[in-house]
């Protein structure tokens, strides 16, 4: 694969539109990521069972309808679908806040509205995963999907902070209209994005269950693709038990403000972004195996100082500074080695499979959040936070322990 600069990608045609349009939106996310856990604990006075399953039912529908929408994907052009499901979740996120007001907002509505989001979210990044591919040719899809992390590492820098300042002054369930005006924002450039896309051929319009078949086993046959794809359903699963517990150990444990706990995850976001601008150089040095294996690594290292935070009786800085290393060296492994495992799977993966291959392994990941979730939640009220965030560091690095012993540690960009 020719070397290639990641300033070059913003010269392709539509990239820069899509980049700015997934950027805001990513802004918007971070803010919904945050508000809807504080809402249910402080707003509702759930607990981290509750937070558990409003994050279960989030990627619910990525468990029910994923294997479908990534065939029903490769029969469409991909552009209409971003727009429609962009106003879509501006409006569900709308909603929110009009039935706080109403004094009809209870967790059951939150869960709902939570798993109406998850299936128009299924649906855009499904169709933003394969689409990235008709921006950007494969020798420069590394540095566009850098270039996209590098933005969303952004806003997980500042929207954090963002998001906490704005459920301290405006309460949860109103912070969320931030986010709806963000894929408002999306939509509308989508829109105007101006892009030929071809419509799928007649002949792509087969047998549906077909199609689902030769998505799955394409890409979990494949020697290198297949035990990548197994370990992230892994990662997966413990990282959605540590996002279960994360929000309801600050708050309620070590009885941080929502700002705090924002100051303090603004720090993954930071180092997601430096993380993001050496994930080249580190790919070059390493590559795409071993750039995956060495970042995934450092993954359970983070969890530590999260682990041994001090308690609330101790000063609010230090508890902050802990959680802050932790998210910042999470930060820091995430955002360097998303554009491997995206970029790696584009690449060998044929054009006319993308939706599916995409969609599958994206789908099941999100089904593991939703084993993960509630079993993290309960193993917090049951068991403990601290308990809890160890067993996430134990399958943490079980998983990459798999994949170091996998085909997939020799794999290189270079053989797409």
């Amino acid at each position: 694969m020719a070397k290639t600069s990641e300033n070059d990608v913003f010269r392709l045609p539509g990239f820069l539109s899509f980049w700015t349009a997934e950027t805001v939106s990513s802004f918007g996310t971070q803010i919904t990521t945050l508000a809807l856990q504080v809402l249910v604990v402080t707003t509702l006075s759930g607990t981290a069972s509750d937070v558990g399953l409003v994050n279960a039912a989030r990627w619910l529908p990525y468990l029910l309808f994923g294997l479908f929408l990534g065939a029903l994907i490769d029969r469409q052009r991909r552009k209409p679908i971003l727009v429609a499901t962009d106003f879509a979740r501006a409006v569900a996120l709308g909603a929110i806040p009009a039935l706080w007001l109403l004094g009809w907002l209870t967790l059951p509505a939150v869960m709902a509205f939570a798993a109406l989001l998850g299936a128009l979210t299924l649906f855009n990044d499904a169709a933003s995963q394969s689409f990235v591919p008709r921006l950007a040719p494969r020798a420069q899809l590394v540095a566009a999907n850098a270039r996209l992390d590098q933005g969303a590492a952004a806003a997980q820098t500042a929207g954090p902070a963002l998001a906490g300042a704005l459920v301290s002054l405006m309460s949860a369930p109103f912070a969320l209209i931030v986010d709806a005006a963000t894929y408002l924002f999306s939509a509308i450039a989508i829109a105007r994005l101006k892009i030929s896309e071809p419509k799928p051929a007649p002949a792509a319009r087969g047998n549906l269950w077909r199609e689902i078949g030769e998505g799955f086993a394409w890409g979990y046959r494949h020697p290198k693709l297949a035990p990548l794809a197994l370990s992230t359903h892994g990662w997966f699963v413990f990282n959605a038990m540590l996002g279960a517990v994360f929000v309801p150990f600050a708050l309620l444990e070590l009885r941080l403000s929502a700002f705090d706990l924002g100051l303090a995850l603004a720090c993954a976001g930071a180092a997601g972004l430096a993380g993001a601008l050496l994930s080249s150089r580190i790919g070059a040095r390493l590559g795409a195996g071993g750039a995956v294996i060495a970042c995934r690594a450092l993954m359970p290292l983070a969890l530590i100082p999260i682990a041994l935070a001090p308690g609330a009786d101790a000063d609010k800085t230090l508890i902050i500074a802990a959680l802050a290393l932790g998210q910042a060296l999470f930060g820091f492994a995430l955002g360097a080695v998303n554009a491997h495992e995206m970029g790696y799977r584009q690449g060998v993966t044929p054009d006319a499979l993308q939706g599916r291959i995409n969609t599958t392994q994206r789908s099941i990941n999100r089904a593991m959040i939703v084993i993960g979730a509630p079993l993290g939640g309960v193993l917090a009220d049951t068991i403990g936070y601290r308990e809890t965030i160890w067993i996430a560091v134990a399958g943490f690095v079980a998983v990459n322990v798999f994949l170091a012993l996998s085909p997939f540690r020799n794999a290189r960009h270079e053989e797409t």
